[in-house]
């Protein structure tokens, strides 16, 4: 499966546009991560770019989460580790791969960045640095649905915290505008 077909897939599946725009900047986190460590871009940005297939269907039902998911790309000869990622990512499997553990802690990343981006002035993520995405994350009632201990375990990746939000930050300011959050 290339972009192109799962954004098909996607248009078929999900039509709440700020998931649309989630799954986009859970994509582009992974792609960054995946350059830093030198890994197949194409790979990690599918399995950020898919992940919530299912989401609509089973936001009743966390249990099916990314289980759905991984049924729908088994039947369309999806590479088994994007798929294991999947199913990992909400917890129904144990991550056992830099790509597992990427995915399971950007995505909480991304709703920290993006509440973060919203509540800065400038409403831009261009303007947005790690510092001020830190202090969000040290604030216990702020993006509460953005699990931190999920994002802290950024460090199976071998980086801390400050180091995974930053490469995350330049991963989604390359679709700052898609995301509705490059700037006035």
């Amino acid at each position: 499966m290339n972009r192109e077909e799962a954004l098909r897939l996607i248009k078929e599946k999900v039509h709440k546009e700020n998931l649309i725009k989630h799954m986009i900047a859970v994509e582009a986190c992974m792609r960054r991560l995946a350059a830093h460590f030198g890994a197949d871009e194409e790979k990690w940005g599918l399995a950020g770019l898919i992940h919530d297939l299912d989401y609509e269907e089973t936001k009743d039902d966390p249990s099916r989460h990314g289980l759905v998911t991984g049924e729908i790309l088994r039947g369309l000869g999806v590479d088994p580790e994007i798929i294991y990622a999947i199913e990992a990512h909400p917890g129904h499997k144990r991550p056992r791969s830099k790509l597992d553990w990427a995915l399971f802690s950007v995505d909480p990343t991304t709703g920290l960045i993006v509440a973060s981006a919203l509540m800065h002035p400038s409403k831009d993520l261009g303007q947005v640095d790690t510092d001020f995405v830190m202090r969000r994350f040290k604030e216990k009632r702020f993006a509460m649905g953005a699990n931190r201990e999920q994002i802290k375990a950024c460090s199976m990746l071998g980086l801390k915290i400050n180091d995974f939000i930053t490469l995350c930050l330049e991963g989604m300011r390359k679709v700052a505008d898609e995301l509705g959050l490059g700037g006035e």
